[in-house]
């Protein structure tokens, strides 16, 4: 009699995670815009790269596309009118000249932007813009300092926020003047892909890592010019040793000076306390370790200098709404074996 050999059996096809979607973002050039206004979504988005593909997609847009004027006086060619907010996920609508008469389309489309659930921001004066529009009615918002009274006048509805670098509120997000523009972005990036991506992407761009959204907008005292003294080195310095119990001593020490004058100038220079300054760090320290490794939850919260478990739930929660488990659930980057770490943008 014939035994048939068996037939083997397929090997089984490993599956393969989807790629994660490459978000759109509009940005809208009111004119005469800031070309420095305008050129920092660009940078920052542009170097978001997720397993080897963009993170995003950037395109400008104006109302009427061709030669935009800029503040500075130069033309800007800008292809696309704005119907490319349509299939954006986020708008960003940057400073401009003429902030005080906002373009009507302009106010259309960010209408039926928010009517659509659309994220949006605005940098710098851009803020006038979404309150003509009655996007900010009754939301917490800000604007460049140096314009927060005539914004306020001019639409007392708008719950302003002072001295803060930017400002979400719900799908609403409005930044203060300049650099703070990089902020609001570096915090799109972090919301989407998690920390370690924006940290990235800020050492590529040669900016300050992700700072609080409440750091002050302007200090009310500059450094005296004739110390001229950085906590630079000392930041760098406690960055590398997050996971010691560093006290205000420790720092003043290192800086070669005494605490009072430590936590006077380091407020100065940064906006925030010492020690505020160092919880932050710590966080973010704590969540690039929930996105990169997987490291037991004691073991992050020692690594990261916040101490136990406990401390660690505590703090995330209160920054993200988050339990380390679920944070981590959401933006893990770990890779598969839980062995090592891999690069979150390049």
């Amino acid at each position: 009699m014939t035994v048939a050999s068996p037939v083997p059996s397929a090997a089984p096809v490993p599956s393969v995670a989807p790629a994660p979607p490459v978000r759109r973002v509009a940005v809208i050039a009111a004119p005469p815009v800031s070309l420095f206004n305008l050129a920092i979504p660009e940078m920052l988005f542009g170097k978001v790269e997720i397993d080897g593909r963009p993170g995003y997609e950037t395109v400008v847009c104006a109302p009427d596309p061709g030669p935009v004027t800029t503040t500075g006086g130069l033309d800007l060619l800008v292809p696309h009118g704005l119907d490319a907010v349509d299939t954006a996920d986020t708008v960003v609508l940057t400073g401009s000249g003429s902030y005080t008469d906002p373009d009507p389309r302009i106010l259309d489309t960010l209408r039926r932007a928010a009517a659509a659930g659309k994220r949006i921001a605005s940098i710098c004066t851009g803020a006038f813009a979404l309150a003509e529009a009655g996007l900010l009615d009754g939301r917490a918002a800000t604007t460049y300092w140096a314009y927060r009274d005539l914004l306020a006048e001019m639409h007392p509805a708008v719950d302003l926020q002072d001295d803060v670098l930017f400002v979400q509120d719900g799908p609403l997000l409005t930044s203060s003047g300049y650099a703070a523009g990089i902020d609001l972005c570096l915090h799109v990036i972090r919301t989407d892909h998690g920390a370690a991506v924006a940290n990235t992407v800020a050492r590529l761009a040669l900016v300050a890592p992700v700072r609080p959204g409440g750091q002050t907008q302007f200090t009310q005292t500059p450094l005296p010019p004739e110390r001229g003294i950085s906590f630079a080195d000392t930041r760098a310095w406690a960055m590398g040793r997050l996971d010691e119990p560093l006290t205000l001593t420790d720092l003043a020490r290192h800086a070669g000076t005494s605490v009072r004058t430590l936590s006077r100038r380091f407020h100065a220079e940064t906006g925030v306390s010492p020690l505020q300054w160092l919880l932050h760090q710590r966080v973010e320290r704590a969540k690039e370790l929930l996105e990169t490794t997987s490291l037991g939850m004691e073991r992050v919260a020692r690594e990261s200098g916040l101490g136990t478990g406990d401390s660690l739930r505590q703090h995330l929660l209160r920054r993200t709404g988050l339990t380390p488990s679920a944070y981590r659930a959401s933006f893990s980057r770990a890779d598969p074996a839980g062995t090592g770490r891999r690069a979150a943008a390049s």
